[in-house]
């Protein structure tokens, strides 16, 4: 299986912190998203043009969560996503609030302070990182209440929901995400931080 990504992409982050950390092998081959070129290959793969894209033989599968939730299913004695219909269903859940909620909330003030910069947008706009400060807060709220009592995202183990819903917080330091004021969330992320599979998909900024 070979996975299409870029290092500097919480979504494609999703996917090497799952495969990692499940022992999940794959052949890597990073996209430059800077260069036209490799933009259009990556279209061919993916009409959206985005990373992460898993091609295994003949089938190609875009759109982070499902690509982990496939390598999971392709990984024998796997524990990050159990068998069990009800921890699926509550695993998926957060996987989905994820993408949904909390990554577009990050994501708005990720790209006013570091992507839109990089790719000549200008100057950060205040009105749109105000936005994604209120949408933060009330999305991060949900996930520190949500934590209160609990070591994990979904049941008492590390799962795919816990490095569903991690990886855009990889830009803590960069974005200046205003995500510090939660005691529980930060808890939790050390613990995901402490992974090996963290440290081994580290970006170099």
């Amino acid at each position: 299986m070979r996975l299409y990504h870029h290092p500097a992409s919480s979504n494609s982050r999703r996917v090497m912190l799952a495969a990692i950390h499940m022992g999940t092998p794959l052949d890597v081959t990073e996209v430059n998203l800077m260069s036209e070129e490799d933009r259009r290959r990556l279209t061919v793969l993916n009409p959206n043009g985005m990373v992460p894209v898993l091609q295994d033989s003949d089938f190609i599968l875009w759109e982070s969560c499902a690509i982990m939730q496939y390598l999971a299913d392709r990984t024998l004695g796997q524990t990050l996503y159990p068998d069990d219909i009800v921890q699926r269903a509550d695993i998926n859940r957060w996987m989905l609030w994820a993408n949904q909620h909390f990554s577009p909330a990050i994501g708005i003030i990720v790209w006013e302070n570091i992507w839109k910069g990089i790719t000549g947008g200008g100057m950060p706009d205040p009105a749109e990182l105000d936005k994604g400060a209120r949408l933060v807060a009330r999305f991060g709220a949900v996930l520190e209440q949500h934590l209160a009592g609990r070591e994990w995202v979904a049941g008492d183990k590390l799962s795919l929901a816990d490095l569903a819903v991690a990886a855009p917080l990889m830009y803590i330091e960069q974005a200046k995400l205003p995500v510090t004021q939660y005691p529980k969330m930060m808890a939790w992320l050390g613990r995901i931080q402490q992974l090996d599979a963290w440290k081994q998909s580290e970006p170099v900024w």
